[in-house]
């Protein structure tokens, strides 16, 4: 990547690979969404097994330590969700298979940084509001 963002907001799947990613792949400071963390914080209890939660448990530690200050979803992000949900049915998706990530976009869009995903399809129909970097 010949230029580096500043600064950029990374999707949950960013941050469960985030060990895998060659850091100049990612703005030089970064930080996540509320919701993103609410993800995390979900998975230990979905966990199949004992390991598998202990691990989930270590990630969601490790991400509110290197994270301490996730940007919240407040009534902008609201506004701005509504918004994406319109450009998600004007492009003929369904915003309902993607409520958590339009919620995280909708945060990313309210603060107008680039948004780092290992999932670039799930954001298809809302690159006019929100720049969206395929990791």
């Amino acid at each position: 990547m010949a230029d580096r963002y500043l600064q950029g907001v990374l999707d949950t799947s960013v941050v469960i690979d985030l060990s895998q990613i060659p850091e100049e792949s990612l703005p030089v400071y970064t930080t996540i969404t509320a919701v993103t963390l609410a993800e995390l914080s979900q998975g230990p209890h979905l966990a199949v097994d004992a390991q598998a939660r202990a691990n989930r448990m270590e990630r969601l530690q490790l991400v509110e330590a290197m994270f301490p200050r996730p940007l919240p979803f407040d009534a902008m992000c609201a506004r701005k969700y509504g918004s994406l949900v319109a450009k998600v049915l004007a492009a003929g998706r369904s915003p309902r298979p993607r409520r958590i990530d339009l919620m995280i976009a909708a945060t990313v869009a309210s603060v107008d940084l680039p948004f780092y995903t290992r999932n670039p399809d799930d954001f298809r129909g809302i690159e006019s509001s929100v720049l969206v970097v395929p990791v």
